[in-house]
């Protein structure tokens, strides 16, 4: 019997992770390195980057670069993408994982600069980010976005509104460039649960009970647990997937009444 191909080879592909420099994030470059993509690392310490990016070249002979990067900064999307194209000539995958959910007291003591901050860094930057490398992607033949959304967005609750509300928004934008793109560009959405990631070393052993005990598999996602989904998306195994929202989650999301 003849031998099938790997289906999630990317060999020679070229990879943009924002955030890719810890957690999920991290764990999306190195399975797209061991898969053959050169991968620019992207976020904002860019210590972290050129960590990252030497670790990435030694372990699995692929180019890697870092960059310095803010995702709520609408110049630096047209910086970043103009660099990976001079680097590596193209551009084929883009993840925009990069986000985050600052803490606050009530929804009334939201102010404007809170609620700005947390648009600009996980939808208005994506949303850039994401036009410009599309347009690109589909002048080259094709390529495939990831929007890493939360189960927030689909679940969520009063203590991360304004963050939920902008990572729901990344849904519809994935459906509208989706129709735009008919294909040829990818653009889907993975909804990552709770993982234990460095974020999670600050909590204690009965919040990570209780998160657990919300969840129908009964415990977090170990952030290796992302690859699957995000390889799926990334390659020709998800040829014929596009504007689709994809969990991974262990059932949390729906799964309270």
């Amino acid at each position: 019997m003849e031998k099938r191909s790997n289906l999630f080879d990317l060999t020679g592909k070229v990879a943009i992770v924002t955030g890719g420099s810890r957690g999920l994030g991290l764990e999306m470059a190195k399975a797209f390195a061991e898969q053959g993509a050169h991968v620019v690392i992207a976020s904002r310490k860019l210590e972290a980057c050129e960590q990252v990016a030497q670790a990435l070249a030694r372990d699995f002979g692929v180019r890697a670069l870092p960059v310095a990067f803010h995702a709520g900064k609408w110049d630096d999307a047209q910086r970043l993408i103009e660099t990976a194209e001079e680097a590596f000539g193209r551009i084929d995958i883009l993840v925009n994982n990069a986000g985050s959910s600052p803490r606050y007291s009530s929804l009334t003591a939201i102010d404007e600069a809170l609620w700005a901050k947390v648009l600009d860094l996980n939808l208005r930057g994506p949303f850039r980010l994401s036009t410009l490398a599309a347009e690109r992607m589909h002048k080259a033949g094709g390529g495939s976005i990831i929007n890493i959304s939360s189960a927030g967005a689909l679940q969520p609750s009063e203590h991360e509104l304004p963050y939920a509300m902008a990572k729901s928004a990344l849904h519809t934008m994935a459906a509208g460039m989706s129709r735009l793109y008919e294909g040829k560009v990818r653009i889907n959405t993975l909804v990552p649960g709770v993982f234990q990631t460095d974020i999670s070393k600050a909590w204690t052993d009965d919040m990570i009970q209780t998160m657990s005990g919300l969840v129908p598999m009964g415990r977090l996602g170990q952030p290796r647990e992302i690859v699957g989904a995000a390889l799926y998306l990334a390659s020709d195994a998800a040829s014929y997937t596009t504007g689709a929202v994809l969990k991974v989650d262990g059932g949390w999301a729906y799964s309270r009444g």
